[in-house]
């Protein structure tokens, strides 16, 4: 994977035709709503492709939605407001925001302005001049605190490149560029954001992927909603993370290698008690005899409950039939319709 220098400026000269949505997730964001719309149109407003706008409001209780409904009546359809019936949290906002993209390419980034959207056409012009189907942002100048940002973020990234094999510098940023045929193959639940890279891994090449080092900026308005509560339920998706990338074809062998595992310790118990009462000795009331049963009942736990509970889950998602997020009607728009042009 290669990183390409910054640019402060980057030409869209021989970028192929394509058409962009931008997807934003916000939840109380309502100083942020004038301010973000006003960045994104002052970096795409010469933007020479057609370009649409989707914010989500991930359950606001503070004007956010009503903020984000004024800016598509002041800016044109093509300003596009999604609103989430609660806060389903990030994730889901973000799966909500690419369901209804109708780009070839899509970009997420936050809401906060920490994300410069100028970063925007850099990306896509870099995914689509090279044919790739991602480009990460790499914030190499992160301006968040030291302890309750910084560091967590750090620890997370190496753990998440230990763990993927992916060799991503920043999976945290949100500001990526996606070829949305290749996207949309992917369905994103619980905190699987942050691990698009490496879901992505399981329908397309690691070479196809890049990161691109881009703007970061403080916070200067409000404060962040997805903080670090959340590491508890990255750890435990990052676990599932590593199983389909390792055992999505085959899952019973890990469940299975769990089970004979835990199935043979309980069997070697098994078997010394059953040397000592050959022996003439009393094992009934041996607490060994309890622990050696309940392994093997554990083993064969492992080698059925487990896969089953972990394919259900998989098909349940992946069948179509339901999202984890639930929304308000929105319009109906013709493929052809409410995309912003250049005068």
């Amino acid at each position: 994977m290669t990183v390409a220098p910054t640019a402060q400026a980057v030409s869209t000269n021989a970028v192929p035709d394509h058409r962009l949505t931008v997807v934003v997730p916000m939840y109380n964001e309502v100083e942020n709503v004038e301010p973000f719309v006003t960045a994104v149109h002052d970096a795409l407003g010469n933007y020479p492709f057609e370009w649409e706008l989707i914010i989500v409001n991930d359950g606001s209780r503070d004007g956010t939605q009503q903020a984000l409904d004024e800016q598509a009546r002041l800016r044109g359809p093509h300003v596009r407001p999604i609103h989430l019936w609660r806060n389903f949290r990030q994730t889901a906002a973000m799966q909500a925001g690419i369901d209804a993209a109708r780009g070839d390419v899509i970009v997420t980034l936050d809401g906060d302005l920490q994300n410069d959207p100028k970063d925007i056409p850099k990306l896509v012009a870099r995914l689509l001049r090279e044919d790739l189907d991602l480009v990460a942002g790499w914030r190499q100048n992160r301006q968040d605190g030291l302890w309750l940002r910084k560091v967590p973020s750090r620890i997370a990234n190496r753990l998440i490149r230990k763990i993927t094999q992916l060799e991503f510098q920043d999976l945290g940023c949100s500001l990526k560029a996606y070829r949305a045929s290749v996207l949309k193959r992917v369905s994103l639940y619980g905190e699987m954001h942050r691990f698009i890279p490496a879901w992505m891994a399981t329908v397309t090449s690691p070479a196809r992927m890049a990161e691109e080092p881009v703007s970061h900026h403080a916070r200067t308005r409000g404060e962040s909603k997805y903080g670090i509560s959340r590491t508890l339920r990255v750890v435990l998706d990052l676990l599932a993370v590593n199983f389909f990338l390792r055992f999505s074809g085959r899952p019973g062998h890990f469940f299975g290698g769990v089970g004979l595992a835990v199935g043979l310790v309980g069997g070697l118990i098994l078997s010394y008690l059953a040397v000592l009462k050959m022996l003439g000795e009393n094992i009934g009331g041996r607490p060994l005899l309890w622990l050696g049963f309940f392994c093997v009942l554990g083993g064969l736990q492992f080698l059925t409950t487990g896969v089953l509970a972990e394919l259900l889950i998989r098909i349940y998602y992946d069948r179509g039939e339901v999202a984890p997020y639930h929304t308000s009607e929105a319009p109906q728009l013709n493929a052809d319709t409410a995309w912003h042009h250049t005068p």
